[in-house]
This record gives C-alpha cells, structure tokens and sequence, in this order.
C-alpha cells in the first residue's frame, strides 16, 4: 500500500505529465501571433504578498506595479497587454496549455518546471533559508543547532525537491534531519512555530523577508539551507521570440534602475548578481544556481 508521501509524489508527477503533454500538443502563440491579434495574456495571482495581493479592494505588489513597465514596453513593440488574474493551483497548467502566454507571478525555477517552461531571466533569488522563534536561544547561526529539530515545510514547495540539500548539510555536521511537517500553506506552518509544534520553517528568502517585515517581533530570520535559486517568469517551450522579448524587457527596467528600485521596495533588498539571461534547462539551472 502507498503511503500519503508516495501517493502525493504520484500525483504531482501524473499532473507533470499531463501539462507537459497538453503543452505538447497545444499550438503556442509566439511574438508574431501576439502582434497579429494585437495584445499578450499574462496570468497574475491575487493573493500572493509581496507579488500581487489586494489591501482595501486596490492591488498592490512587485508584480502589480511592474506590469505597468510591461504594458509600456510592449506598446512600443505595437501590441497591448493583458492581465488574467488566477488562482495559484491551476495558474502554471492554464499557461502551459497555451490559454494564456506567461505566468507574470512568483513562479520558483525548478527541474520540474524546467521540462515544461523556459524561464525568462530572474527578477528575485529563491535561495532557502529557515525561520525561528526569536525568543529561542537553541536554534544559533551553527548548522549543528538544527541537529535533530523539527521542521515545517509546505508541501508540494519548490523546497520539498532540494529538502536532501538541508539533509546533507546536516550529515555533514555529523547529524540527522529532525521531523519533517508538511504543510499546504505556510500562515498554517508558522503558526505551528509560534506554537512551539515545529522548531523552525524553511521558506525561500522572499518569503522569508516578507514574514520578517510584517511580524519581526516574534520570528526572527535563519541561515540559508540550500544552494542558490530564482524567481523568473515562465513562459511555454517553443516560444522563442516571447522569451527574446522578456528578456530585452528585463536588460530595459534593469538598465534603468526600475528593477532594483522594485526590489528594495517589496523584497527588502535588490539583487546585483542574478543571472541576466533566460534559464532553459537543468544543467543550466544548476550550474546558475551553485547545485552540487
């Protein structure tokens, strides 16, 4: 009998195969098509702090006050641009169908991914780090403090597939991973840490910052526990000439200064050292991102 671990890594990959194949079979709309029926579909989130969320009925976020460079941009190039907003659990699946060109969310580059999208180049560093009560003195900036502590993770996450990093790391310092609590969202897993039920959370540095920023008196920010990673926008494979434009799109707002200014804003910091070309495989990926 399989246990819910086996049965959930079943799933995600029948869901894999399913969006690679529709992808596959899908007629993908490339810069050419776009500019004939005269505008591009970029499918948004809602309800994902610090990307795209609402405060008081207004939208707010990175990727909202992004878009409006977009939208620019792409005029100059003859055609509009238009925002679908989604939900997250069928945003990557809707784009990879062709239904819509781009995620313009805070997708995490991932070797999953990699075999259904390109990755335009990062707007954001996805690097892991963990969260901790500030008031708990057993967890230090010593690998060895994790030794045998439970860990909160959201399911199915980006980190969830490099968990074997943190676990090599800690055999490394001559230890074991603690428990491993899996969650579906991470509000759920952090308030099992207030609550003392998991010793720390791991969530990628965006996360990190943004739970930070709003509830700094109670958790406090940990080390990294993998390698590096990105946040990037993806766009269907075979989309040559979309990928070219979001690329070009990229070299305009970091050139400009509108990149970093947008990152200080809403990440807390502004990354210098992103790679500045689009991620299209995953030999690439790791070589990008330091994975052994």
């Amino acid at each position: 009998m399989k246990t819910k671990l086996q049965k959930a890594k079943s799933l995600v990959g029948m869901t894999l195969a399913v969006i690679a194949t529709v992808s596959t079979l899908s007629a993908q709309a490339d810069l050419e098509q776009i500019k004939s029926r005269g505008y591009m579909t970029v499918a948004t989130e809602d309800d994902y702090a610090p990307y795209n969320f609402v405060v008081n009925g207004k939208p707010e976020g990175f990727h909202n006050e992004l878009l409006t460079d977009l939208k620019a941009f792409a005029k100059q190039k003859g055609f509009d641009v238009r925002q679908e907003i989604l939900p997250w659990t069928g945003l990557l699946a809707s784009v990879s169908s062709g239904q819509y060109d781009v995620a313009f969310t805070g997708a995490i580059v991932t070797d999953d991914r990699l075999r259904v999208f390109d990755f335009a180049p990062p707007f954001a560093t996805a690097q892991h780090y963990f969260v901790k009560l500030k008031r708990d003195d057993n967890i230090t900036q010593d690998i060895k403090s994790l030794c045998g502590k439970a860990v909160g993770v959201q399911g199915g996450s980006s980190f969830e597939a490099r968990l074997p990093e943190l676990v090599k790391m800690l055999k490394d310092a001559g230890c074991d991973i603690g428990q491993v609590v899996k969650y579906q969202t991470y509000p759920e897993a952090y308030a099992d840490l207030a609550n003392g039920r998991v010793e720390y959370v791991i969530n990628s540095l965006i996360g990190v910052n943004d739970l930070i920023k709003a509830r700094g008196n109670l958790f406090e920010k940990g080390f990294p526990v993998t390698a590096g990673g990105f946040n990037a926008w993806p766009v269907p494979k075979n989309n040559p000439q979309v990928l070219q434009f979001y690329t070009e799109f990229m070299d305009t707002v970091r050139q400009n200064g509108r990149l970093a200014a947008l990152q200080k804003q809403w990440f807390g910091e502004s990354f210098s050292d992103l790679p500045t070309g689009p991620i299209t495989n995953v030999d690439q990926f790791h070589k990008l991102a330091g994975i052994q």
